[in-house]
């Protein structure tokens, strides 16, 4: 597992890696502008120009430090919404990374022919919803169990993430049906690599690189797993 993330994050460097990243890392930026934009004008909107606060007095809230706030808001913003970011993205970049990564690392394989897009798109909303329900269940448990409330957030995400990409990789080369199999019989290990994927996504910045990063981790372990069998 270890030397499959460490090819991957070697590989960083590749431009077909940095062009997907670059393109990640532009939607990702839009979606948090985004947000940023419309907290500012529900904020506008419900609020008056100033509130008057206890101990403090009036507060202006055109005031600069608002920006910083939304900027503040908007740091912590992404690490919840790069949490459907990344399984929203990872359906449109699987085959470029995980052709990227098979071009350099194993190039005696055939080619696979790409996947269309009706079935990306219904692969990525599916896997795009169970992460949003799950996500959901795994707060309420948050609130209940919150010192625990980062093991269950990595365990969840972990399975997710590891159960989702490691799925896209294997379904190019060996169909739905094998992938679910060896899924099945290798889930300790896609698991842990899942949560080991699933720790970037709460550092900001860092979050970013987790749809190729990931994908070329996976594309890796699915062939050294093949392999053997």
């Amino acid at each position: 597992m270890a030397g499959d993330i460490a090819k991957a994050l070697g590989q960083l460097g590749d431009p077909r890696f940095l062009a997907v990243l670059l393109k990640a890392m532009a939607v990702t930026l839009l979606v948090l502008i985004g947000f940023v934009w419309f907290c500012l004008q529900l904020f506008g909107y419900f609020l008056p120009e100033t509130m008057t606060l206890p101990w403090i007095g009036p507060v202006s809230l055109e005031a600069s430090w608002l920006s910083w706030a939304m900027l503040a808001l908007a740091l912590v913003a992404s690490i919840f919404l790069m949490i459907p970011l990344a399984s929203l993205l990872v359906g449109f970049f699987v085959e470029d990374v995980a052709n990227a990564v098979e071009d350099r690392h194993y190039p005696h394989l055939p080619d696979v022919p790409g996947q269309g897009w009706a079935e990306m798109i219904w692969d990525t909303l599916r896997f795009l919803g169970l992460m949003i329900l799950a996500n959901g269940v795994a707060l309420i448990v948050y609130f209940a169990v919150n010192v625990l409330a980062p093991f269950v957030f990595l365990a969840v995400n972990g399975l997710l993430l590891g159960r989702e990409y490691f799925y896209l990789v294997a379904a190019r080369r060996i169909g739905a049906r094998g992938a679910r199999a060896l899924f099945r019989g290798n889930f300790a290990e896609v698991w842990l690599t899942g949560v080991v994927m699933a720790v970037p996504l709460a550092v900001p910045g860092l979050n970013l690189l987790i749809p190729v990063l990931g994908v070329a981790a996976f594309t890796h372990q699915f062939h050294r797993i093949s392999g053997k069998q």
